[in-house]
């Protein structure tokens, strides 16, 4: 979604797009994240507002994805709705060298006559995914000799693991 400068005042607007589900997987794959894939078009409401020469917007996301449990491999679907909030300053010269702050690593920074909001939401959408894909807290995961789920039906292998290497030592404990 784009937005002309121009039009953003200082008081608060809102508006509504939606992100599409292929845009979305194809930043995903770019980043490489393959554990996760968003599973219809994700509606994204919007406000926003000026102070100066300050853009400020908020708003939320909600979307259904599918994920792949990082212990049994299944997949599970879960839906995702986040807040979000980014504060964009204008492109400062290139001529001037500048230190930057703290504050500025959490800002983003706009130029020209519109803003595009569709990436800045592609990126808050990418970091709210969870680190780690687990289908459920409880995942008890695939069985590292035979590779039965665990969580499906239980197998007979023994979860004691020796190391052939150090059976030797073994011999000398007798």
């Amino acid at each position: 979604m784009k937005i002309r400068i121009e039009d953003i005042k200082d008081t608060e607007k809102e508006a509504s797009f939606v992100e599409e589900v292929a845009e979305i997987n194809e930043a995903l794959s770019r980043t490489g994240v393959v554990d996760y894939q968003f599973q219809g078009s994700v509606p994204v409401e919007v406000r926003y507002y000026r102070l100066g020469a300050d853009l400020f917007f908020s708003g939320q996301f909600t979307g259904q994805v599918a994920g792949t449990c990082a212990r049994c491999l299944d997949t599970y679907p879960f839906s995702l709705r986040k807040d979000f909030t980014f504060v964009l300053k204008p492109q400062v010269e290139q001529g001037a060298e500048q230190e930057l702050t703290e504050e500025d690593l959490s800002l983003s920074f706009y130029q020209g006559e519109e803003v595009d909001l569709a990436p800045l939401v592609r990126e808050s959408m990418i970091l709210s995914l969870p680190t780690r894909p687990l289908c459920s807290e409880e995942c008890r995961g695939l069985c590292p000799h035979c590779g039965a789920n665990r969580n499906v039906r239980s197998c007979s292998c023994r979860d004691e693991w020796t190391d052939p290497r150090l059976e030797v030592l073994r011999t000398l404990k007798r």
